[in-house]
């Protein structure tokens, strides 16, 4: 017989991937989806503002969609993404899905040259297809990685959203221009600089992060999965068992809710922000008057609070005060946050509209780890990765229709999306108590 047919009558599980990682393969990893979210960070703060400059929209509805489609195409195209690893490797999807983002970034630029609304949402479906691959790149750690050390790698990944988020509207800052305008004031002639309009710089400039990360990709990763060999993290784009495990409980089913309306709420609040703040032709009744560059900067520092609050404050308290406690506390804190929003807006306040930012941020960073604690806690241990995974699928949704439903609820009235907020969050807060008094840790 055979060396040939000896391999082939082999057991799958006893072929090993056809290259062995290297050390730094975690870092490859890394820094391939830092760069790619600095692009989607670059991004998020304008385009609401791009699509309002390109088009009219008096419902606000064409907005939501489009701010909508980028989590749509993911929903869909993540477990796509992830069963075509699975057959083909991890390697050549994360390269694809990188050269996706610099194509479909470029376009972005492009579209703002022309001021196509109908190119934005080309652009920002292609993205949300080529952005599908984050899981596969998860799933890369979980090959790479051993149990004892997965946590730790998987730590990256979420490490990677927070930088991107944070550094992401910083690079848009700077990519949006500064302009010369020569005035005549009771006849004398002055100059003042000004910040003029985004452009198509923003979109470049992510795509250019787009493209070192895809080098890095094709350069420096090796593959982790031998193509054809079966893997558990194959993950189904409708998991129907995984769904029935997941709301095995009244508990579970009250948690998964307010994890929904949580995620849910955050989005509709980051979707609405750039337009509260900034104002248009279209949108008269915004309050205030911020620059593009100021924007960028707003969305900057609540990604920083973000990564003080989770990475710091939170991770202390995390020790002294139960999951339950920091759960139901977050959640009022947010109502606290969005009632102090809606008063921001009214007497048309700077500092209390960062004052509110900061304590809907404290809220939101108590809230969310503590929900995902507590849904791992309840969950069957070998069942652990499917609850997990339906939290993610639930997260996707809430994005869904928060980024859908938030600039249509902005125009209708303008303080119906924090009022909604508030009154959710505090639904949420009672339904966690409520949770916590049956729910359990699994035996």
């Amino acid at each position: 017989m055979t060396e040939k047919s000896n391999s082939e009558n082999r057991p799958a599980s006893d072929l090993s991937p056809p290259l062995e990682p290297s050390k730094g393969s975690l870092l490859v990893i890394f820094l391939t989806v830092f760069i790619d979210l600095l692009g989607f960070g670059i991004v998020l703060p304008l385009l609401p503002l791009y699509a309002d400059i390109f088009g009219s929209d008096p419902s606000g509805f064409t907005i939501g969609m489009l701010m909508a489609s980028f989590s749509i195409m993911q929903f869909i195209f993540a477990p796509i993404w992830g069963s075509l690893s699975d057959r083909i490797g991890r390697r050549p999807v994360i390269v694809i899905g990188l050269l996706g983002s610099v194509v479909f970034y470029s376009l972005f630029a492009v579209a703002a040259i022309y001021q196509s609304l109908f190119g934005l949402f080309v652009t920002r479906i292609g993205a949300g297809v080529a952005g599908a691959t984050i899981p596969t790149a998860q799933a890369y750690i979980a090959d790479t990685t051993t149990k004892e050390k997965r946590a730790k790698g998987m730590a990256l990944i979420g490490m990677a959203f927070g930088l991107g988020f944070t550094l992401g509207p910083l690079f848009a800052y700077f990519s949006v221009p500064s302009v010369e305008v020569s005035t005549v004031v009771q006849g004398v002639a002055e100059s003042a600089t000004q910040l003029g309009d985004p452009g198509a710089g923003p979109g470049f400039v992510a795509a250019g992060l787009s493209a070192i990360a895809l080098i890095l990709a094709i350069f420096l990763l090796p593959e982790s999965h031998r193509p054809g060999v079966s893997s558990s993290h194959r993950r189904q784009w409708i998991d129907l068992g995984a769904w029935k495990t997941a709301v095995s409980s009244q508990a579970m089913v009250f948690l998964l809710i307010g994890f929904f309306v949580c995620i849910f709420s955050f989005a509709k609040f980051e979707t609405t922000l750039s337009m509260l703040i900034k104002g248009s032709n279209s949108f008269e009744d915004a309050p205030f008057n911020f620059s593009f560059k100021q924007v960028c900067l707003t969305f900057a520092v609540i990604g920083l609070m973000v990564a003080i609050v989770q990475g710091g404050i939170v991770r202390r308290l995390s020790t002294k005060i139960s999951e339950k406690n920091l759960a139901v506390g977050g959640a009022m804190i947010e109502v606290l946050g969005f009632g102090l929003l809606s008063y921001s807006v009214k007497i048309a306040s700077t500092y209390w509209l960062f004052g509110s930012l900061a304590v809907i941020v404290t809220g939101y960073s108590c809230l969310q780890p503590s929900l995902y604690s507590l849904i791992s806690r309840w969950s069957d241990p070998e069942k652990q990765g499917k609850a997990l995974g339906v939290s993610q699928s639930v997260s996707a949704l809430a994005r869904i229709f928060g980024s859908a439903l938030g600039i249509p609820m902005l125009k209708a009235f303008l303080f119906l999306p924090y009022i909604v907020g508030s009154v959710l969050m505090f639904v949420v807060a009672i339904m966690i108590a409520i949770a916590c008094r049956t729910g359990k840790d699994f035996e």
